[in-house]
């Protein structure tokens, strides 16, 4: 059914032309059979007139009414049924309980950090323990790791690393890059990528004008760009240069960008 309406929707500017004329060529008609009607004396050809007339005054009632079906079509029918297959639609789509594939790019809680902590007996024994302060183990904040990715390069000075993300971690959203980016003399630090939305060159994305000492967040990465005009593998290279310009060290890690997984929640679009 609603095939059909849309057909007729689509055809709805040439039929409202055609039934213009056709109502323009009637009246026109009704018009003249009219002044014939009134101008003849003799009593069968005034009846042919007349007939003619009343066929002409006919014919622009049923296109009139034709114009308003089209219309009715087109406002109110169309609408309807568009609005109840996306009702179907989305039944359908509940019944099916289709769950999309978990990725995420969320770092993990240390619970589940697969740490194996064992339990050690107090200092001093258990009836006069000891207290003392302890570092807090930290687990790797890791996200969806696409697994068996390419090596990473350099990354081994600690002068030039990335913490985060990780080599071969998947990325889809908005992430803090975390590491060091530092050196005697130091004069900057290049963020750059290469991969399929730079035809496999090297792009510089930031420059850090300040060293980095310690391990930290300096730089929001979007992965947008690159998901809409090439996703797949990328390396992401961190360059730290001294006040010759020269590179000093470097960290190259390959991250995977894509667009954001589809949502597991079914949802409607609606119709225009």
């Amino acid at each position: 059914m609603i095939t059909v309406v849309s057909f007729l929707d689509r055809l709805a500017p040439g039929l409202y032309i055609l039934l213009t004329a056709a109502f323009a060529w009637n009246l026109w008609k009704a018009r003249r059979t009219g002044h014939q009607y009134r101008a003849t004396y003799f009593e069968l050809e005034r009846e042919m007139t007349r007939v003619r007339r009343v066929n002409a005054l006919t014919v622009l009632v049923l296109v009139g009414l034709a114009g308003l079906l089209l219309l009715g079509v087109q406002k109110s029918m169309l609408p309807f049924l568009r609005q109840v297959q996306d009702i179907q639609a989305f039944q359908q789509e509940i019944a099916q309980n289709i769950d999309g594939s978990f990725a995420t790019s969320t770092p993990r809680s240390p619970d589940q950090a697969a740490l194996n902590i064992q339990p050690v007996a107090p200092l001093g024994g258990d009836d006069n323990p000891i207290i003392q302060l302890t570092p807090t183990l930290t687990p790797e904040p890791l996200g969806t790791i696409i697994p068996n990715p390419p090596d990473t390069q350099g990354c081994t000075d600690p002068r030039a690393t990335l913490n985060l993300p990780a080599n071969g971690m998947r990325i889809f959203q908005p992430i803090a890059l975390e590491g060091t980016a530092y050196t005697d003399n130091f004069s900057e630090a290049k963020i750059e990528i290469s991969g399929p939305a730079t035809n496999d060159a090297w792009s510089v994305i930031a420059i850090i004008p300040q060293p980095v000492m310690a391990a930290g967040a300096f730089y929001q990465f979007s992965p947008a760009p690159y998901a809409d005009t090439g996703s797949g593998l990328y390396q992401l290279r961190l360059m730290v240069f001294d006040i010759t310009q020269q590179p000093v060290a470097s960290c190259m890690i390959n991250i995977y960008i894509s667009a954001p997984p589809e949502t597991p929640t079914p949802t409607v679009t609606p119709s225009s």
